[in-house]
This record gives C-alpha cells, structure tokens and sequence, in this order.
C-alpha cells in the first residue's frame, strides 16, 4: 500500500487523471468488497447495496465507480497498490483479509443459486459444474465467480488426494488415509453449498489452489 493511502484514508478513487480507463473484473471486485463491508456495518440498506453491486458491475469507466462509495469514509481500492503487495501485507497482519472468501456475502438469489451449484456439482458433474458456471457467465459478480473458481480448486485438489491416497494406501498407509479423502470429498462441498445458499462466503480447508485468484 502506497504510503499516501495509509496516511490519508479515502474512498476508492481510480488513477486520476484518467477517469475513463477501461476498468477491468479486479476493479469492480474492489468496489464490490468496499460495498460489503459498507453493508455489514450498516451504512448501507438492503436496497441502496443491491443497486450500488448492480451499478458497479456495470460499470465501464473508472469515473463511475467514484459515486457509489464517495459518502461512505471507508478505505478502498486506490489502484496502485499491487495484488501482490496486498496479499504480502495481509499475511503478515494474520488476519483476513478484505477479499477473503469467508467475508464475503450476497442477498441475490441468483448468486447464491450458482454458486452453491458450482460445489454440489462434485456429485454430479466434477470439475465440469464450476467451469460451466466460470463460462456461461464471465460478467457475473465476484461472489459467484470467486466460489465456483474455490469449488473447481477443491474438485481438482480431491482428485489429486483420492489417487494419492490409493497408491499410497496400497504401498505404505492405511487405508484410514483413503477413507478420510474420501469423507472429506463427500462432507465438505455439502457444507460449502449450504454456506452459499445462505449468502455467506466459504473457503475450503487444507486445499491446494492450483488455479489462482487474483483478489486473494
């Protein structure tokens, strides 16, 4: 984080003096996770949130993100921080950070819908279930996107530990190992579909996330 933004803490403002740059899927996730966190202290009825997503996900130009969180004093994305900085500076402080999933939250049915799907879809369509979601809609919000690209991880991540189990379950451990992946398998997307029909964010415990997501 740049130093001005720790010393001055303000609304997310695009790289100004270019308001109308192309935005790109990260800086709408930004003003997304300014949004929520507006929302969950109770700035924000239930109404004015719905249309501020909306609006910030359809939102082509950086100078339309400025209104939606100019009244809210709350630190956001600056754009100039790097992701990768961000992420440095999260681990270090030990907690959570703004764009983990576990702090994330929707009231929109669609989204909880697809993606609760995305992590049923382990019983049904593996790795296929997520993709599909990850393809059809590209343009949907970070909620969805974000938990359908954790499922495909947590599918794939299984799939590796299933067939490493078996191999190792027949040369050298028990086979207590294999029936644990496999509980795990069997327990976990069951929670986290239920965790996202509710509207609340889930991430996988002990998971290895071969494919990376940009916000975390």
């Amino acid at each position: 984080m740049s130093e001005q933004s720790r010393r001055d803490p303000r609304p997310w403002v695009p790289n100004e003096p270019r308001p109308q740059v192309r935005l790109t899927h990260q800086d709408r996730d930004a003003v997304a996770e300014v949004l929520r966190e507006a929302y969950a202290k109770g700035q924000l009825e239930e109404d004015e949130f719905d249309e501020r997503i909306d609006q910030a996900m359809r939102a082509k130009v950086a100078s339309e993100l400025v209104p939606l969180t100019t009244d809210l004093g709350v630190q956001g994305f600056d754009g100039n921080t790097p992701p990768g900085q961000a992420r440095e500076e999260r681990s270090r402080g030990g907690k959570r950070g703004p764009n983990d999933l576990r702090n994330m939250r929707t009231d929109n049915p669609v989204e909880k819908v697809g993606a609760g799907l995305s992590h049923a879809s382990a019983f049904f369509f593996p790795l296929l279930g997520p993709l599909l979601v990850l393809l059809v809609s590209p343009n949907s919000t970070s909620f969805m996107r974000r938990h359908a690209l954790e499922a495909l991880n947590f599918q794939l991540w299984w799939l590796v530990a299933i067939l490493s189990s078996v191999v190792l379950s027949a040369l050298v451990l028990p086979v207590l190992l294999l029936i644990a992946v496999a509980i795990g398998g069997l327990v976990l997307p069951v929670m986290a579909a239920a965790t996202n029909i509710m509207g609340n964010g889930w991430r996988y415990p002990l998971t290895y996330r071969f494919i990376k997501d940009d916000q975390e």
